[in-house]
């Protein structure tokens, strides 16, 4: 895999992951601010509701022992009052800092000072009765009294509305933070979603879906290789078969050519049959070079020499159709190969480029350095090209170019590139080429170099 791909793969991992920690993290956030919430609520609740209730009881305690004072004028009860409205006054301080909001902590404060109110009124109610000196009081003399307990009540009613307000905006504020984290989570999930399928996505693209390809070929290839290796039997069997007939009949025709004249129509038949005899040895060759090639006999030799001899076997040949055979002059390069098959080769790859031609026209050979991928990794190679200037190879004709028995001559056997090809794939190279129709072909033997 390449490193390119391995860096996004491993990136976008690393953002699931994150985004699941982010999830997770939020949850957790969420479930402990929602316990706190709870926590906090019920004891504003208890805190505010027993602070209301407990004021509201003792101030009801307070009224009813004043009541009694009134009636019965003792002293014990007063005593019993003063004390009691200590005790709340007391209370009343202590609760201060336990109210959580501004409105709770300002009634707090209102009912502190109206409380004083209230006991400056009973005090002034003690001292009337008794200066009075009457056994009882009258209803008139607990009007002040009933007004200051009032105040206090209708205090402590605010006290209760002000713990409302606070209670509902506490779950105003509770409901909108769980909104928030709810579309945080929301959020998350979807974000975690959209990098789950990017990841998805990328392995599919840039793992799966090539060894899906690759597969594919293994396939196509593999069956290639069947259908080859079947076929290569048969021609062999078929090749061997036909060349001891053919051996007959060509010994048998040259007994018989001695019998006529040259010049004669039996003597120009008898040339015609060998001419097809010959053409039928060499479709036979062919059938046997593919069935069975020759191993190489490797030699390392310059890299312009098979070049130079295929220039002087085909060179006068090409000029009968206005065709240049061309060597281009290259630096020293040496190589390590059979120099009667790489002919062979080359011989097959300047023929084919003639034909592309046909008349008036340049087929250029050459020999350069460079560096490319091989069967055993990257290397120096000397790349040995036959460039023509025909007409290119169709689209259509590409696909099938290397297969056997694809021609498109009339002649032709279909075997000339596979067979040159095997021969440069044995020499541990590999055949490459490049076409634009209308402008030429150029044929690459890419061959490793040789080390001196």
């Amino acid at each position: 895999m390449k490193f390119g791909i391995r860096f996004r793969l491993v990136a976008l991992a690393l953002i699931v992951a994150l985004m699941g920690a982010l999830i997770l993290l939020a949850t957790l956030n969420s479930q402990r601010q929602a316990a706190e919430l709870r926590a906090r609520f019920s004891q504003v609740d208890f805190e505010s509701f027993r602070i209301a209730d407990q004021f509201r009881d003792s101030l009801r305690e307070l009224n009813n022992t004043m009541q009694r004072y009134g009636t019965e004028h003792d002293p014990v009860v007063w005593n019993e009052f003063l004390e009691a409205s200590h005790k709340l006054d007391g209370w009343i301080d202590e609760q201060k800092p336990k109210l959580i909001t501004q409105r709770e902590k300002d009634a707090l404060q209102q009912i502190d000072v109206a409380y004083d109110d209230y006991m400056r009124v009973a005090r002034d109610l003690q001292a009337k009765l008794q200066s009075l000196g009457q056994p009882g009081a009258t209803l008139a003399d607990f009007n002040p009294l009933r007004a200051a307990s009032q105040h206090l009540f209708d205090l402590g009613q605010t006290l209760g509305k002000a713990h409302y307000d606070s209670r509902r905006q506490m779950l105003a504020h509770a409901n909108q933070t769980l909104t928030q984290l709810r579309w945080l989570v929301l959020g998350s999930l979807g974000l975690l979603f959209v990098f789950g399928v990017a990841l998805a996505g990328m392995v599919y693209r840039d793992m799966i879906a090539p060894l899906r390809v690759k597969l594919v070929e293994s396939q196509s290839l593999m069956e290639r290789h069947e259908k080859l290796a079947s076929l290569g039997l048969l021609a062999a069997g078929v090749a061997h078969e036909i060349r001891n007939p053919l051996t007959a009949i060509k010994a048998a025709l040259f007994i018989q050519q001695k019998n006529f004249q040259p010049g004669s129509p039996e003597h120009t038949d008898t040339k015609l049959v060998e001419r097809e005899i010959l053409r039928l040895e060499r479709i036979v060759n062919d059938f046997l070079h593919f069935a069975r090639p020759t191993e190489p006999q490797f030699a390392t030799i310059p890299a312009d020499l098979v070049l130079l001899e295929t220039q002087h076997c085909l060179a006068t040949q090409l000029a009968q159709a206005n065709i240049r055979l061309v060597l281009e002059s290259s630096a020293p390069m040496r190589i390590r190969v059979d120099p009667a098959q790489i002919q062979q080769v080359l011989i097959n790859l300047v023929q084919n480029a003639a034909d592309s031609i046909a008349h008036d026209g340049t087929i250029t050979l050459r020999a350069r350095r460079d560096r490319k991928p091989l069967a055993n990794g990257e290397t120096d190679v000397v790349i040995l090209e036959v460039t023509d200037t025909g007409k290119g190879i169709s689209p259509e004709i590409e696909k099938r170019l290397f297969d056997p028995f694809f021609t498109t001559k009339d002649t032709g056997t279909g075997l000339g590139l596979s067979i040159a090809a095997g021969i440069v794939q044995n020499h541990g190279g590999a055949l490459q080429y490049q076409t634009h129709v209308h402008h030429g072909t150029t044929f690459g033997i890419v061959l490793p170099q040789a080390t001196e």
